[in-house]
């Protein structure tokens, strides 16, 4: 793929797609899924064509969706892979203005929050052309919350996005006159370069799990939260040589994502020497294990909350058995199942999954379909 968005140079030189990519999706395709209409050759002649007058070609709706698919089929770093072909695509491509971005944005989340019961959705946007770019949500989730530094170098809310916010108050955000630790953010929208737009999320198209804990009634006091759908923005997703930055995805949480990295982390809410001092433990030495018997507490408050509320989520066990079944399923169908082990394994207790006692095989980063690291929008290859 060759990216090039000057409009006025030769066409020659600004072709965003090459034929050999391609083909190698179109005949994937058609060998994993049911694609109706032409056939395989036929397609590739269409497509060959297509490229030839305009640089870049147009997927079918069921090559988009097996696309997206496979793109979650692929990804190393995902534990809850075993359900990548229940992945419902939402095609947005005819969307390119920031509002209607934001507007298909808050859509995707009612209709993947489902009042708590999560359905792993993707929402894809205009792709990148061989004249123009394709909308950019420069969110790295739909939900974040904002970070406020004070004056006393101390961190309200999340460290994490402690720049975004700033970025999101430059460009006219108001924090709420009250802020507090779980403030939503902005959806920072760039739907042509240059030129971003922010657009506040509702607070129905938000859902937040208060935080208790089944034990400690204390805990309740915190005011802790966290909210259901975790839904990656800035990933772009790239299929058969075509590119789309703005492509939206979540599936759903798994409980140590909460419990013992968001809130958990020194860089994050950091919150376990709270924790260990309610419990009644001793943080001046790390022997004792303080830290892991409040992390241990602090995941289970996680689970027992997002339970208590008919919230999807999972938890470390059961899906560290539900991905060795994937990739069983995978091994059966002639396929390799890379996979990065320290994302596989969870950051808890992570010798008591089945994950941790095996290797696997190396991700490869040119494989494809995909979804990219954020910041490989405008790569060149």
């Amino acid at each position: 793929m060759r990216v090039n968005f000057d409009a006025s140079l030769p066409p020659e030189r600004v072709t965003t797609v090459e034929y050999g990519e391609a083909e190698e999706f179109i005949r994937l395709c058609h060998a994993e899924a049911a694609v109706p209409g032409l056939r395989v050759d036929e397609r590739l002649a269409q497509v060959k064509e297509e490229i030839a007058e305009t640089g870049s070609y147009r997927h079918t709706y069921a090559e988009l969706a097996h696309g997206a698919r496979v793109a979650w089929r692929n990804s190393a770093r995902c534990i809850g892979r075993l359900y990548w072909r229940g992945l419902r695509v939402r095609d947005r491509r005819d969307v390119r203005d920031a509002a209607g971005v934001a507007a298909e944005c808050v859509t995707h989340l009612h209709e993947a929050t489902r009042g708590g019961r999560i359905r792993p959705t993707l929402t894809v946007f205009a792709p990148d052309s061989p004249t123009a770019p394709g909308p950019r949500i420069h969110n790295d989730q739909l939900i974040r919350y904002a970070g406020y530094r004070l004056e006393d170098g101390s961190v309200l809310g999340d460290p994490q996005y402690v720049e975004f916010t700033d970025t999101v108050r430059e460009l006219g955000w108001h924090a709420p006159e009250r802020r507090g630790s779980f403030d939503v953010l902005p959806l920072l929208v760039e739907a042509e370069p240059g030129s971003r737009q922010l657009f506040g999320l509702p607070t129905d198209a938000v859902l937040e799990v208060p935080l208790t804990h089944p034990d400690h009634r204390w805990f309740a006091g915190l005011g802790l939260r966290w909210h259901a759908v975790p839904a990656i923005s800035n990933m772009p997703l790239e299929i058969g040589g075509v590119r789309y930055c703005a492509a939206p995805f979540n599936g759903w949480y798994m409980a140590t994502e909460i419990g013992a990295r968001n809130l958990a982390d020194v860089t994050r809410y950091n919150l376990l020497p709270v924790i260990a001092g309610l419990m009644g433990l001793s943080t001046d030495d790390d022997r004792t294990l303080w830290r892991d018997r409040a992390l241990v507490e602090l995941t289970l408050a996680v689970q027992h909350s997002f339970d208590h509320a008919g919230v999807t989520i999972a938890d470390h066990h059961s899906e560290s058995q539900r991905f060795l079944t994937h990739l069983e399923r995978e091994e059966r169908a002639g396929r390799s199942c890379p996979a990065d082990w320290s994302w596989i394994v969870p950051p808890l207790s992570g010798a008591q999954t089945p994950v941790f006692h095996r290797y696997y095989d190396e991700p490869d980063p040119a494989t494809r379909p995909a979804f990219l690291p954020a910041g490989h929008e405008s790569d060149q290859k």
